[in-house]
């Protein structure tokens, strides 16, 4: 058996260079001896979890169609292609000629009346992956939210950012296209993403966000197996399906694909990039196939999960590699919606614990849980409070209320993710987030007031004494509402005018922001945690 050993320049931090070899014992038909003509087998789940082989027809080699990438075309046929075409599932599907690997499945054409497929060589698959697949995650910050003038004001405001400011810039697309226009558009094979404990009305919401990725939401049956015990990794083959794990628990969100290698411990999956995350710890679990759905744009198979396997630790432009045996943190998350019209409701899952991806995981659960039990038109309020537990750091509390006559399910979610996706995305580096705790009180009806009018019991006051605030407060059905606050004056005050602000928390917080400028940034992991709390 012969070995190939390609070697890998990579570029470190500092711009110091360093080689890496990385070893396959598996034999490979080399891209430069591929020739139109020639015939090979793929093998593929289209059933269960059993192996079938497909027929391959080399077409030719599409070469240097993106920075040192090249795709090999070919013909494939047998099992259901013939009615369903490449079928989204089958990323990473091997490919062999003269029993020797020569790619994997990754590209279709998009409305094509014949099963032409785009095949990833497997040079380039194997050597994107020469860094060690357990390498921590990468180090470059990305701001969560940031400040921003508003127009017609000197306050700034706060601007959340949403799912592609969140993910790493190579998965930030807006299009699948990987060559050719898109009338005849040769686009990466989707990946099944397959959703249970999920609401339709949730599936619709996210669904633009995540087919920008690639990803086809539908809904599955079933998250990862309750028992946690590793699966048997023997088992594991080339043209395996796998489950790669977002979320498990009574919500479950799973992405399909193929393996394409196993060596040793070691797996090279999808021959397209998942979430471009680089490297990163991702649980992934065995996949049974329960049918496959023809379709007019594209094709794919539904399938369950099954018993865990291991951990993906890359995802890459040229696929997905992970470890048998190993088991990754996920964060767990309890999520409580009570009511005064029904018993409180609770869910338990673990969502992956990725800087990227974790904020907008905890979005889509719990907007979807509030779906399931509260209404989305109408006059709702919701109170949210949310502890959130850190490694090192004192616990991160916050509650805040949405109250209004639409969309308010979807603010609460938001507004849960919003400390959650300061802490993983801040300038210092993300946080060990070892827990989150979310409660949620729903009333059906507004609860809101006005703030119409504040005065004090006296307009001069010296340092160190005490003044009275009174504030009027209007509700919805007119009724007048009285408070009292006692505002201590520091005794180091100097002598002069003193403005007090009253408002609701969110001015509030545009206001000090404000004020302090670059001092109100947090410079470490404590002051983080006193600027959300």
């Amino acid at each position: 058996m012969r070995k190939f050993i390609f070697g890998v320049v990579l570029a470190l931090f500092a711009g110091h260079p360093s080689a890496m070899l990385l070893a396959i014992d598996t034999p490979i038909f080399p891209l430069a001896e591929i020739r139109p003509g020639m015939k090979g087998v793929g093998k593929t789940v289209f059933d269960g979890s059993n192996i079938t082989e497909f027929q391959v027809e080399i077409l030719g080699v599409l070469r240097n169609i993106a920075p040192r990438q090249s795709i090999i075309l070919a013909r494939v046929s047998g099992g259901p292609l013939e009615k369903t075409g490449v079928l989204a599932g089958m990323s990473g599907s091997p490919v062999y000629i003269d029993g020797r690997l020569a790619g994997a499945v990754a590209l279709a054409f998009q409305f094509s009346k014949e099963p032409i497929a785009g095949i990833t060589p497997i040079e380039q698959m194997v050597e994107s992956f020469a860094e060690d697949a357990d390498s921590p995650q990468p180090e470059t910050p990305r701001q969560a939210w940031r400040f921003e003038p508003e127009a017609g004001s000197s306050e700034p405001r706060l601007v959340a950012l949403g799912l592609p400011d969140l993910l790493p810039p190579a998965a930030n697309l807006s299009s699948r296209v990987f060559w050719g226009g898109t009338e005849a558009a040769l686009v990466r094979v989707e990946t099944p993403l397959m959703l249970s404990g999920f609401t339709p009305e949730a599936v619709e919401h996210f669904q633009p966000q995540l087919r920008a990725l690639g990803l086809v939401p539908m809904q599955g049956g079933g998250s990862a197996t309750e028992d946690q015990t590793m699966g048997d990794p023997s088992r594991l083959q080339p043209g395996s399906m796998i489950s790669v794990q977002l979320i498990r628990g009574d919500l479950g969100l799973s992405a399909d694909g193929t393996v394409t290698l196993v060596e040793g411990d070691r797996i090279f999956a999808f021959g397209h990039r998942f979430l471009s995350a680089g490297p990163t710890q991702i649980p992934f679990a065995e996949s049974v196939v329960i049918a496959n759905i023809p379709g007019y744009a594209s094709s794919f198979k539904v399938s369950t999960p099954g018993r865990l396997l291991g951990v993906i630790g890359q995802d890459r432009a040229s696929g997905i590699s992970g470890l048998l045996g190993r088991r990754a943190r996920m964060v767990p998350v309890e999520l409580e919606i009570a009511s005064s019209q029904r018993r409180p409701r609770s869910y338990r899952f673990e969502a992956v614990n990725d800087r990227f991806l974790l904020p907008f995981l905890v979005n889509m659960a719990v907007f979807s849980s509030l779906g399931a039990t509260e209404r989305m038109v109408g006059e709702s309020t919701l109170q949210v409070e949310q502890t959130i537990s850190l490694n090192g750091l004192p616990e991160v509390k916050v509650e805040n209320f949405i109250s209004g006559s639409a969309n308010a399910p979807a603010l609460a979610a938001q507004s849960a993710v919003a400390p959650l996706t300061y802490l993983m995305q801040s300038e210092l580096g993300p946080v060990d987030i070892q827990g989150i705790r979310l409660r949620i009180q729903s009333t059906d009806r507004r609860l809101t007031q006005e703030l119409e009018r504040v005065w004090s019991d006296r307009r001069e006051v010296k340092p160190g004494e005490s003044l009275e605030l009174t504030a009027l407060l209007r509700g919805q059905d007119g009724a007048e509402t009285l408070q009292k606050a006692t505002v201590e004056i520091p005794p180091s005050l100097a002598p002069g005018p003193v403005t007090i602000a009253v408002a609701d928390g969110t001015a509030i917080d545009r206001i000090e922001a404000g004020r302090a400028g670059r001092s109100f940034l947090p410079k470490n992991g404590q002051q983080l945690v006193r600027a959300i709390n």
